[in-house]
C-alpha cells in the first residue's frame, strides 16, 4: 500500500478532518460530502486510508464550502508544517522546452516575409 510522505507524520489525521466537515454540514456520510465538494467518492475513501493527501485544491474547495480558514482546516488534520519547500527547478522551463523555442526563434529569424502591412 502507497503511502505519501505527509501520512509518516504522527500528528497526521485526516478523518478527524472529514468528520469535523461531516458534523459542520450536517451530513450523513462520505458520500454526500463528495457531493458537496464536487469530488468522486473514492477520493474521499483514498484520503481516509493514507493512500491520498488532502491536496491544495480541496483544501481550497472546503474552504469555499464552509467558509473555514485553510490554516484551520489544516490544523484539524493535524498537518503541523509551517513551511512549504518547492523544488528549484519548478518554474523553469524543461531542457527540451528550452531548445525548441530558441530553434523557433531562430527559424523565425531566417524567414524572410512575414510582415505586417
Amino acid at each position: 500500500m502507497a503511502h505519501h510522505a505527509l501520512a509518516s507524520q504522527e500528528s497526521y489525521n485526516p478523518n478527524h478532518l472529514l468528520d469535523i466537515l461531516l458534523g459542520k454540514m450536517q451530513l450523513k456520510n462520505d458520500a454526500a460530502l463528495s457531493r458537496m465538494l464536487e469530488v468522486a467518492p473514492p477520493v474521499i475513501s483514498k484520503i481516509r486510508h493514507h493512500r491520498l493527501p488532502v491536496g491544495a485544491s480541496l483544501l481550497i474547495r472546503m474552504h469555499e464550502v464552509t467558509g473555514m480558514s485553510i490554516r484551520d482546516l489544516r490544523d484539524l488534520m493535524g498537518d503541523r508544517r509551517t513551511k512549504y519547500r518547492l523544488s528549484d527547478a519548478q518554474g523553469r522551463p524543461k531542457p527540451e522546452d528550452k531548445a525548441a523555442a530558441e530553434a523557433a526563434a531562430a527559424q523565425q529569424q531566417q524567414t524572410p516575409g512575414n510582415y505586417a502591412h
